[in-house]
Order: C-alpha cells, then structure tokens, then sequence
C-alpha cells in the first residue's frame, strides 16, 4: 500500500504500521530497533504480517484515533454490513503487547484472520503449537523470540501460517492479544483486552491534557506530539528519528536508510517543541538522553545514537528483502554513525542552553563535557565533514556546518553570560567571530545574492533556510533575503523545498537516482519568512503540509510531488516537529524560532 495508507500504535518503546486494509505489516519486539517479526511492509505477506479483515470484497473504509489518543479504529464496509477493528498496544510495565479487537457495527460479517510470523525481518519461520489444553492461546518460538496469541477465535496452522474465521453482528467483539517475550522465560500471562483499552485510552488522554495545545492549529500539533511521544523509548528518554528502515526517499531508488535511532541534529528542535507544549518532563528526558549519550572523548561525538545510547550500529543489507515497491537495498544500522559531522557540536551547545534558559536544572559535568568539546572544536573547525544530510559522496566544507559551529561557540559565550559559568569566554568570542567571517566570505556568493551549500560551490541548499533560524542573521538582512528568494526560485517544486536541486543530487551524496521533496525544508521555509514579516506566504506553506498528511495525521520523510505521494520513512519525528514549532512561529510573535535567534550574539 502507498505508505500513506499506515498508522500507528505505540506503547513508547516500539510501534506497528498498520494497513487501511486490516493488515499489521511493521512491527519490531521488543524496541523500535529490534528484529522485526512483520516485515511485509518491506516485501509482502511471507515476511510477516498479521491481516484481520472481512472475507468479502470492502466497498469503503474510514480510519480515526480515538480523540487524543493512539488507540486506532478502522471501520470496514462490505456489502453484507460493516465492522470495526481496535488497535492499540498497552502502556509497557512488563512485556509489550498489540492488543486488537473486531466488533459488529452493522449486519452479519464474516471475518478472516491470518498470522504471519517471521522473526529476524522476514527470515526465520518459528515452532508455533498450543500452549495447552484447553488454552485458548498459542506460542511462536524460534531462538530468543517468542509470542503468545490468545483469542477466543478458533485457529488452525495453514503453510506455516496461522488462520481462523468467524462471523460478528452488531456488538460483538472478538480480542485478540499479542505478547512477546523471551523464549527461556515462563510464558507471561495475556492481557485483558478490555480492561486494557480501557487503561491505554485513559493514560493517552492524560497525557494529552498535561499539554498546553490551542489555537486554530491545535489538533494538528497535539497528534504530532502524540507522535513524537510514540517515537519515545520511555526507560532512556531518546526519540528515535521514524519507526521504520529502508522506505525509500525515491520509489524504486537506492536511499533506504534505517532511522529507528536516536539523532543529536534533532535535538534543539525537539526540546523546543516539547517545552513550548508545555511537557517539561519530555524536554529533560530528552537533554538527559542527549548527556548519557555522548560523554566521553569530544572526538568522538555521533551523530546519532541507539535508543538506550548504544555507539555500534553497524550498517548492512538484508538481501531477502525485495524493499518497498521494489526499492533495494533494504538496510538495518546506520552508517552515518562513524562520519564526521561538525554541525552536532553547536545542536548539543544550542540545546543545552535552551534547557538552561528554560529552567530545566543543570545535569552535574555538562558543563565539563561541553568546554572539552569546545576546545575540540577550536582546533578542528576548519577541517571538512560530511553535513548534515550526511552525503556519502566525501567531505567537503559545508556552510551549515560552520554556522553551527559558530552557534556552537555563541552558545558557550551566551552561557558565560548569563549563568556565570566558567570558561575562556574571551578566545570563544575570537573564534565566534572568526567563523563568523568565515562563513560570510566563504559560503555567500554574491552573483547568486545567496549562500550556497559549500565553499566553492555554486548549488544552493534548503539548509541555508537555518541561518535566520539559529540567529547567525537577521532575518531581514539582505543576504538572507536573497538566499530565501533563491530557494524558493530553484528548489521549491509544485510548492515544497527540496534539499538542493533534483539534477544535483547524485553528484552532492554520490547515490543514483532521486529522492522527494524533503518535508522540514518546507516548514523551515515558512519560518524564515514568518521571521521576515511574511506571513501570508508563510501561511500558505503550512496549510500546504498539513494538506498531505495522511487522514489520521502523520507525515513522513519526504513527499514525491510528481507522485503525489508520501515517502521515506514513516512517522518522521522531524517532520512532526517542525509542524510542531512552525505552527507556533505563525501564531505566536515570541515562538520558537524568534526565541532561538533572539539568544543568539551576532
């Protein structure tokens, strides 16, 4: 299905894609990175999936969450009359569960399930048998993995498949539960389906109200945040870029990446968006998550991390995986871990001193960390990397990249000031200004009235839209004025941004072939000029994005403009953020983003 067709449950450590076709195609026990035993999303039925769906032909289907909540209906039409299926996944106190429940909203329906478990992403096939007699529950094994299903349905094994049907009318409900747990352990006891609606729908709802969601955007924003809290691993507090690997950034094309981790480039964004909705304990999880990750040698500062800190995530390719709509190579790990990427250090610097400003109390040794890695900095800064899109195709000198060291250093000095930390705050403002120049006769070219995407260079870079952003600028200042005019002259196709040219792709990263229109670079370009005083233009772009969400709400990566279609990886907390925050800078005149710029020392 188009990727636009999935939603999601989460229980805040892992999530399931679930198909407008009744069919759980995505789901990795016990965390967002781990195997997957339901991989179809990836290649189709025999790599895992659960379906539950009526036997006749669905002449119509509409989905929805319940109110503030990651609890999913689907009503499913068919010309012998309708049901409903109820998807959530318990909030975790032992074991994860998928919890669903297929009730008769109209007529006689006869219903067909079929469970498809492939542990290790589609690739090994478990001992499935009955718990006991008399149990209403079977058991799938194989190596550490296991799950319990328990249902009242009567199943029967077809092929190495697990089957059933029956027929609901109106109030019937049927449960089925889902619970994985380690294979040596004692079987877990199955949750009560009931109860457990119940207590999930009650605890989605109390987190929703400990927000402080209004305006004409509010419904928009709140289920980007019950997004971003689905992207949570609750025991660490790290938000993991999207719940899948390997959906493409072009349909048919080579850039499958897995981003079931946890990115520092995300960091100031995502403590601005929770703190700004009002959820304080999110934002010190998160910086807490930020400061247990990357202590140690500055040297050595990832780009991203595992959910529980973890450095190794060696990338490599699954190869009986055929990918989504054929796109190869699927790929779990992520080798962007071992590059060198100079924008992180100002994110941590710029994120630390939100969390400051904001009154989150000090965590013991960030400080420390924070001036080793600013004398790192100070004698390392000239050296290329490979930015923050990560390109594979070698380093180079990146404008964005010196800008947030710039902010890196800025960061440090605004920090002296105002909290009267220690440090040598007179060579942090040399170098501030050093960069500063060095960035303004380096990456601006003045032919084109715009920066460009590196030194040297002539291609212009929606990353550029930052500058104003991170207050390296005014945003009424004539070069990014012209830099704003440009991207939007050349990089905005049938009205969203694309990274950098379509053409010029392949020659920036080094792959084959093209990708979408990327979704944060169109929402960084209604803030640039929400900033500038533009806001009807502004307004515009927003309404766009919100347009393409799915109809329960999420967004993706990228969209694909000449398909009109959602790609890339799915949800994308990136793009959920910046709904988040750019909805504030237009409703707002102190929003996020005039707040970040107006710390910053020019």
């Amino acid at each position: 299905m188009r990727i636009e067709d999935y939603a999601i449950v989460s229980d805040t450590q892992t999530l399931a894609i679930i198909g407008v076709d009744g069919s759980v195609d995505w789901l990795c026990f016990p965390r967002f990175d781990s195997g997957a035993c339901f991989a179809a999303l990836l290649g189709d039925d025999s790599h895992g999936r659960w379906k539950i769906a009526p036997r006749a032909a669905v002449t119509a289907t509409r989905r929805r969450y319940r109110g503030d909540t990651m609890v999913l209906e689907t009503e499913l039409d068919t010309a012998d009359g309708t049901i409903r299926i109820i998807d959530f996944m318990t909030i975790r106190e032992r074991t994860p569960d998928l919890v669903r429940i297929v009730e008769g909203v109209r007529g006689r329906v006869e219903v067909a399930t079929e469970l498809v478990i492939r542990f290790d992403y589609g690739s090994i096939v478990p001992w499935v048998r009955r718990v006991a007699d008399g149990d209403q529950r079977l058991t799938a094994i194989a190596g550490i993995d296991a799950l319990v299903l328990a249902t009242p349905a009567e199943l029967r094994g077809s092929d190495h498949r697990t089957v059933g049907t029956f027929t609901v009318g109106p109030g019937d409900r049927v449960p089925f539960a889902l619970t994985w747990y380690r294979s040596h352990r004692d079987i877990p006891e199955s949750p009560d389906p009931e109860a457990s609606l119940a207590e999930t729908e009650a605890w989605w709802r109390d987190w929703a109200a400990r927000g402080h969601c209004s305006g004409p955007y509010r419904d928009a924003v709140m289920r980007s945040l019950l997004v971003l809290k689905s992207l949570t691993y609750a025991p660490t507090g790290g938000i993991v870029a999207a719940g899948t690997t390997s959906l493409p950034e072009g349909l048919g094309g080579v850039r499958n990446w897995d981003y079931r981790y946890c990115w520092l480039r995300d960091a100031t964004f995502t403590l601005q968006a929770m703190l700004h909705a009002g959820y304080a304990d999110e934002a010190r999880a998160w910086r807490d998550w930020l400061l247990r990750a990357v202590a140690g040698e500055p040297e050595k500062l990832q780009t991203l991390y595992g959910v529980a800190g973890e450095r190794r995530i060696d990338e490599r390719e699954l190869e009986w995986l055929p990918g989504y709509e054929g796109s190869k190579p699927v790929r779990i790990g992520n080798g962007a871990v071992g590059q060198r990427q100079l924008d992180i250090y100002g994110e941590v610097m710029d994120t630390l001193l939100q969390a400051r400003l904001a009154g989150l109390d000090d965590e013991l040794g960030a400080w420390s960390m924070q001036k080793n890695c600013l004398d790192w900095l100070g004698k390392t800064w000239r050296e290329p990397d490979q930015g923050m899109w990560e390109v594979r195709g070698g380093p180079r000198q990146f404008t964005l990249s010196k800008v947030m060291v710039w902010a890196a250093f800025d960061r440090a000095v605004h920090t002296v000031e105002r909290f009267g930390n220690d440090g040598p705050v007179d060579r942090w403002r040399a170098l501030r200004d050093e960069v500063h120049a060095d960035v303004l006769a380096h990456g601006y070219d003045a032919n084109r009235r715009a920066f460009v995407q590196a030194y040297g260079s002539d291609l212009l870079d929606a990353s550029t839209l930052l500058l104003p952003l991170v207050g390296f600028l005014p945003p009424d200042d004539p070069r990014v004025v012209g830099t704003i005019d440009a991207i939007q002259r050349e990089l905005v196709h049938a009205g969203f941004v694309r990274r950098y040219k379509a053409g010029d792709a392949e020659n920036v990263d080094g792959l084959p072939g093209g990708e979408g229109a990327f979704l944060a670079c169109s929402f960084w370009l209604a803030d640039a000029l929400a900033m500038s005083g533009r806001r009807d233009e502004a307004r515009v772009i927003f309404e766009r994005l919100l347009a393409v969400r799915n109809p329960v709400g999420l967004l993706s990566e990228e969209y694909d403009t000449h398909a009109k279609r959602l790609v890339g990886n799915f949800p994308q907390a990136f793009s959920h953020i910046s709904l988040v925050n750019t909805a504030r800078n237009l409703v707002d005149d102190h929003g996020p983003a005039k707040q970040r710029a107006r710390r910053a020392h020019r």
